[in-house]
Parts: structure tokens; sequence; C-alpha cells
């Protein structure tokens, strides 16, 4: 069954005239009649009554009327979700985050494409560390990523959001909380809580690195899955950690944090995604994020 034939045939059941349903469909009388008829054939039922001084819908026709509307407005939702798509108004981009560093950034991003784009679906996957984010992305199966530099990996491109640095977390009734300013050889003896070392973690990488460049290699007494985890077994006592700035809203009781009397260490926050992503949502959210999350002035990729 052609859809021009249900195109027809609704223009003729609301205009009950096939003169004025030819004018509006813009075409000739004839071949709207013809169509008309070859509808009627395949369906094996009369749509209309008409004679030479009036047409009206039959039973068949009035049942008939309100499914082909339904089809039509369905077929017209679909070919405007598709143009909607290429335009990249609609459809779905997958985001890598990890934990409370992404706190202010993917808020605004994800609330900056709701209101610009709400036919976009954010499908957020938590406890996605940058070295694994940024690895899901060169192989596809993130199309975005909250990541820290340096970074890199063939074909991803990546944007700098914000600066973080690192500083020491550690229990309020250390002996170190009274001071404020930490040395990091003042840790070289001091548990450490941190995040699992096969997990991709930039920050356990910054941290390790930090502690090596003072002259030690710090003690990991125990691993955690995220940061407001190793920052409630620093409150309770487990030992200290290095941490980032970003994380200071987390405050828990008994939880101090102190900047390190040392250059400062400085990590950049980033978006990554693979530059031949064919995806127009995606870069609908990429201008979004331009906006939402732009690039810190001095900052570089």
């Amino acid at each position: 069954m052609e859809l021009r034939y249900l195109t027809a045939f609704v223009a003729v059941a609301e205009e009950l005239h096939f003169g004025r349903a030819a004018k509006r469909l813009q075409m000739a009388q004839p071949p709207l009649s013809q169509q008309i008829r070859q509808l009627e054939k395949e369906l094996g039922a009369q749509l209309f009554e008409r004679n030479t001084r009036s047409v009206r819908l039959t039973s068949a026709g009035e049942s008939f009327l309100g499914p082909v509307r339904t089809v039509l407005d369905d077929l017209d939702l679909a070919v405007r979700a598709v143009k909607a798509a290429g335009r990249g108004e609609y459809g779905r981009v997958t985001v890598g985050f990890a934990g409370a560093s992404s706190h202010e950034a993917l808020p605004l991003l994800t609330g900056a494409v709701r209101a610009a784009h709400p036919g976009i679906a954010l499908i957020l996957t938590g406890q996605t560390y940058a070295d694994t984010a940024l690895a899901r992305v060169a192989e596809g199966s993130l199309d975005l990523g909250f990541v820290r530099l340096p970074a890199s990996r063939p074909g991803v491109r990546t944007r700098v959001i914000g600066e973080e640095e690192l500083i020491c977390a550690l229990p309020g009734d250390h002996p170190l909380a009274a001071r404020e300013r930490i040395a990091l050889t003042d840790l070289a003896d001091q548990p450490f809580v941190s995040f699992p070392a096969n997990a991709g973690s930039s920050l356990r990488d910054a941290m390790v690195r930090a502690c090596e460049s003072a002259g030690f290699t710090p003690r990991v007494v125990q691993e955690a899955p995220d940061s407001h985890t190793i920052l409630a077994l620093v409150a309770a006592g487990v030992g200290v950690t290095l941490t980032l700035t970003s994380v200071q809203h987390v405050q828990s009781t008994g939880l101090v944090y102190r900047p390190l009397d040392a250059e400062p260490v400085r990590l950049h926050a980033a978006l990554a995604w693979r530059a031949d992503n064919p995806s127009a949502a995606l870069r609908s959210v990429l201008a979004v994020a331009e906006q939402a999350l732009p690039t810190p002035p001095g900052a570089a990729d």
C-alpha cells in the first residue's frame, strides 16, 4: 500500500470534496480519484459514498481514518526525528567520569545540554578513572570522557576545562594537621589511602610521582574506588592521602586539607573525544561544553 494513497484518503476525508482535496494536494482531480479507487481495491472496501452532489465517508472509511492519521503522524514524527538527529538535536552521548572531582563540571554540562538540546540523552558512567576514560574514548565505547592531562591517544582530541593542584588530606587529630602547609618529606613514614594501583587513576599516578620526587614511595595501606570513600577513610584515621583542590567540598567530620610546602603540582582537567566520531549529537554537546565549561585563561591542551 503506497503512502500517497493514504495521504490522498485523508485529504478527501477531511475536505469531503475531490476538487478541494486535489487542490490541497496540488494535483489534478482524475489522478486523485484513481488513487482512492486503487486504495479501495487493495482494502476490499468502499471508503466513500459519492455522487455528483456530495462525498461522505462510509462506516469503513470512518473506521480507517483514525488509524491512518496516526500512521501519518508517526511517520512525520520519525522524519522530524531523523532530521533533528542529523542536526545534532537528538541522540545519545555516552560520558565517562570519576567521582568527586567532577562534582562541579558534570552538573554544569548536563544542565546546559538539557536546556539547549532536550532531545539528547547523556548516558553517564561513573567511576571511570581518567586513564580508563581515555582508553574507552579511544576504542569507541565512550563518546566523551572527563580526563586529566597530560594524556595522549592516537585519534583522541582533548580540551582543558579546569586546573587543579595536589593537596594533602589528613585526619583532623593528626600531628601534621596543626601545620599551615605540609612538606612531602614529612609524609615519608605515613600510611596512605588511595585508588587501586591498576584502576587507571591519574590522581594516584600523580601522588606516586610527587612522593618519589621527594625521595620516597608512598606506603598505601588501603585502597578505595572513589574520592568520597578515600576521604572517609582518612577522616577515620586509616592514613593520609594526596588529593586535588577540586574535592575540598567533601567535608567529612575529622578531615582537614592542607596545601603542600613545595612547587605546586598541577593537573589539568579536560574533556576527551575521538576526532573521527561521526555523532552529530556529540558535536552539539561539545559546542554546549565550550560555553558551559570554557577553557581557563592561559590553559593549554
